[in-house]
């Protein structure tokens, strides 16, 4: 029986150390934005004009207008272990290309992560200014008078 018990508990951390390896490798792996390419940077040297730049690079990620016009092509890998949890940031490289006046080709920059900030693209929600309480949570800081709630929600005016 001693024996028996032994295999079965032996069997069973086997399979759950195995399910974890395979959980391990359900990992995936999320590429955002424009990916850089050395034959298709080469197109777009140093003295073309914004229209040759938007041909062999595309739209950009983002623009500045401020002093001078710059294109922003905004590249990130994230990866994460399991399809529900959050992804996290692995890579980041933000391509500037700077005009001059005359609308050509100044210079390049290939900024990586370690250079900045990191670039929130899958952000779903806006930031807001302060929170906006529950009933619940204004019942119990004494925001709110229940009597009152109720004859509001049904409608009745109280004098």
């Amino acid at each position: 029986m001693l024996k028996s018990s032994a295999i079965v508990t032996a069997v069973l951390a086997a399979t759950v150390s195995l399910s974890s390896c395979q959980m391990a490798q359900m990992g995936d792996t999320i590429q955002n934005g424009y990916v850089v390419d050395e034959q298709t940077l080469a197109l777009a040297p140093v003295g073309s004009s914004r229209e040759q730049v938007m041909l062999s690079l595309g739209s950009p990620s983002a623009t500045a207008t401020f002093d001078t016009e710059v294109f922003y092509y905004i590249s990130q890998k994230r990866t994460r272990a399991v399809a529900f949890m959050k992804p996290s940031l692995q890579e980041q490289s933000i391509l500037a290309v700077y005009f001059n006046k005359d609308g050509e080709v100044d210079r390049l920059a290939n900024y990586k992560l370690e250079d900045g900030n990191v670039v929130d693209m899958l952000s779903k929600t806006t930031p807001t200014g302060g929170t906006e309480k529950t009933f619940l949570m204004r019942l119990l800081s004494g925001g709110v008078n229940p009597a009152q709630a109720a004859a509001t929600a049904l409608g009745q005016r109280r004098y």
